[in-house]
C-alpha cells in the first residue's frame, strides 16, 4: 500500500499556508505521519477585508497565483488528496465567493469557506489526540487574524464552542465592533462560573512566537505562565513594529500582529483566571489533514 500524501491549504487573514504530510499506510495503529513540507506566505488578506470590506483586485490576483503555485507543488509532491479552507477574512469579504469561483476555474483548486465553529472543531480535534493528560478544565483558544475560536474542554470532552470576530488583523484595522469584547467577557464569565482551575491551550502562530520570546517557561510541559506572557507583552507593546523586528528578529508580518494576539490571550486568561497557557505547535492545517485521513479510514472500513 505504501504511503498516502495529504495536503492542507489554510487561507487565513494574515498568512496562507500549504502543509503536506505523508502517512504510512501499513502502520494504521501507530499512524506514522511525517511532515513533508510547510510553506507560509504572508498575503495578509485581512488588511483589505477588514478596512474596505472586500479583497482588492491586487490581493485577489496574488491569491490566484499562489493557488496555481500550490497546485504545482502538490503535483510535485504526489499529493493524493487535499482540502483548501478559507477562514475569517474570506468569510467577511463581499467578493469572497466570486473570487473563489474564479480561482477554481483558473487553477482547479476548490476552496471552501468554513465557519468559525468548524474551524474551532478541526483545530481542537487534532489537538485532543496529542494530549496525554485530558483530565481537568481547559480553554482551547485559537487566535487568528480575523477571529478567535474558543472551546471549553472538561476531561477531554467539548462542553462549549464559540467563535468571536476578534482577531489580530481585525484589531489593527480598528474593525472589532464595540460590543464584541464585552460579549466575549460576559459569555466567558457565565460559562466558567463554578468551573475550577481552568488553564488555556493556545494555538495560532503568535502564541508559538510569544512562547519562544518568554524567559520564564516550562519547555518540557510546553507551557507558559500567564505572568510570563504579561512580561513579554509589556516589553513588546511600547515598541514600533520596526523596533520589534530589530530587537527580537521577528518577521515583518509577525511584528505588528503579535501584540494584539498577546492582548487577546491576556484578556481571556484574566477572565477565566488561568495560570498557564499550554502551547502545542498545531494549527488548522494539521486539523485539515487529520480530517482527510479519518475520512479515508472510514471509507476503507465501509469497503471491507
Amino acid at each position: 500500500m505504501g504511503k498516502v500524501n495529504y495536503a492542507a491549504i489554510d487561507i487565513g487573514s494574515n498568512a496562507v499556508r500549504l502543509l503536506i504530510k505523508s502517512i504510512a499506510r501499513e502502520a494504521v495503529q501507530e499512524k506514522k505521519i511525517k511532515k513533508v513540507m510547510m510553506l507560509r506566505v504572508p498575503l495578509r488578506l485581512g488588511f483589505d477585508v477588514f478596512s474596505i470590506g472586500e479583497l482588492s483586485e491586487k490581493k485577489a490576483d496574488k491569491l490566484r497565483r499562489l493557488m496555481k503555485a500550490f497546485r504545482q507543488l502538490m503535483k510535485i509532491y504526489d499529493v493524493d488528496d487535499y482540502r483548501a479552507c478559507a477562514t475569517s477574512a474570506m468569510r467577511d469579504a463581499r467578493n469572497g465567493r466570486t473570487i473563489i469561483k474564479k480561482i477554481e476555474k483558473d487553477t482547479g483548486i476548490r476552496i471552501e469557506i468554513i465557519d468559525g465553529q468548524e474551524e474551532a472543531r478541526m483545530i481542537y480535534n487534532n489537538h485532543i489526540e496529542c494530549m496525554e493528560d485530558r483530565l481537568g478544565n481547559y480553554m482551547y483558544v485559537d487566535v487568528g487574524g480575523g477571529s478567535t475560536e474558543i472551546n471549553l474542554l472538561t476531561n477531554g470532552e467539548l462542553v462549549w464552542s464559540v467563535s468571536y470576530n476578534i482577531g489580530t488583523v481585525r484589531m489593527l484595522s480598528n474593525a472589532v465592533k464595540e460590543g464584541t469584547w464585552q460579549q466575549m467577557e460576559e459569555e466567558l464569565m457565565k460559562v466558567t462560573e463554578g468551573v475550577a482551575a481552568i488553564n488555556i491551550i493556545g494555538s495560532g502562530g503568535n502564541i508559538n512566537k510569544l512562547f519562544r520570546l518568554a524567559d520564564k517557561k516550562d519547555k518540557k510541559l510546553q507551557r507558559l505562565p500567564v505572568s510570563s506572557l504579561q512580561t513579554v507583552y509589556d516589553v513588546l507593546k511600547p515598541l514600533t513594529p520596526e523596533e520589534r523586528v530589530e530587537a527580537f528578529s521577528l518577521k515583518q508580518d509577525r511584528a505588528d500582529v503579535i501584540v494584539p494576539a498577546a492582548e487577546i490571550f491576556l484578556k481571556i486568561a484574566e477572565v477565566v483566571h488561568a495560570e498557564y497557557i499550554y502551547v502545542p505547535v498545531i494549527g488548522l492545517s494539521d486539523g485539515i489533514i487529520d480530517n482527510l485521513y479519518a475520512k479515508s479510514l472510514e471509507k476503507e472500513m465501509k469497503a471491507e
